[in-house]
């Protein structure tokens, strides 16, 4: 099982459009890039393999495995970038400006809905970023 985001970046947080099984699901927003800087900057651009993870703050959520020079890069509700995330991922319903959404949780409960039905499978979950 594989989502995809389409990264557009620019200089005050990263936009993407969100696809599941090449149909689009919605938006996710980033921090900038800025050269995979710890808690300033997304990711890099690959394939990463998704796992689950419960914590008393996000409760189920999910995390990237092997995200080169990072470390606990989660997808988590938020829907401002820059004053909600340090690295991590945001699903958002709407985006509302650059690094911005809104209605996060009502997309993000959609993804870990199907990602955690695949776990009971026993499936591989994926996630794409491209731009």
């Amino acid at each position: 099982m594989e989502f995809t985001l389409q990264r557009t970046y620019y200089k005050k947080g990263t936009n993407s459009a969100l696809f599941f099984k090449g149909l689009f699901m919605g938006f996710v927003i980033e921090l900038p890039w800025l050269e995979n800087r710890r808690i300033i900057s997304c990711i890099p651009e690959g394939t990463y393999k998704l796992k689950p993870r419960f914590s008393e703050k996000f409760k189920h959520h999910l995390q990237l495995e092997n995200v080169p020079g990072r470390s606990l890069i989660l997808i988590h509700p938020a829907n401002d970038a820059l004053k909600e995330l340090e690295g991590c991922i945001a699903p958002v319903t709407y985006l509302t400006g650059i690094g911005k959404g809104s209605s996060s949780r009502l997309l993000f409960q959609k993804i870990v809905s199907k990602c955690y039905q695949a776990f009971e499978r026993k499936e591989k979950v994926l996630l794409t970023i491209k731009s």
